[in-house]
């Protein structure tokens, strides 16, 4: 189902790691999935032509490596698409800083911001 999204040939950067084809890339999120819990994330769209999208991010998430510790990322990340639509490639670069419990967002509504355009979706 995951592939379906993206190019057979799509080249990944996720921080340090480096992902290229569908497989590579369904192996990866399926780890991140096990690792990060109860996720929010934000997303605001600040730069876009005819097949680039880039974007600031900062989500967070119980980490089940981590003894279910509270962590927020903040980065940025920048996608490009194929003329059918499905992603070719993805950059992302992103700083995970641990937090505690009080200040995380669990009780706040996930947004995701498209220019003026603003989608609320409750977790």
């Amino acid at each position: 189902m995951i592939a379906q999204a993206y190019t057979p040939d799509s080249v990944w950067r996720n921080r340090s790691s480096f992902l290229a084809g569908t497989a590579d890339i369904e192996d990866f999120l399926t780890k991140k999935w096990e690792k990060e819990k109860s996720y929010r994330l934000r997303k605001e769209l600040f730069a876009f032509s005819d097949d680039k999208i880039a974007v600031q991010f900062w989500y967070e998430f119980q980490d089940a490596h981590d003894g279910m510790k509270w962590k927020r990322c903040y980065g940025l990340e920048d996608w490009t698409f194929a003329e059918d639509g499905k992603m070719r490639k993805r950059q992302m670069s992103g700083n995970d800083i641990e937090i505690d419990e009080s200040r995380e967002c669990s009780q706040t509504p996930c947004i995701f911001v498209l220019g003026s355009v603003a989608l609320l979706r409750s977790m």
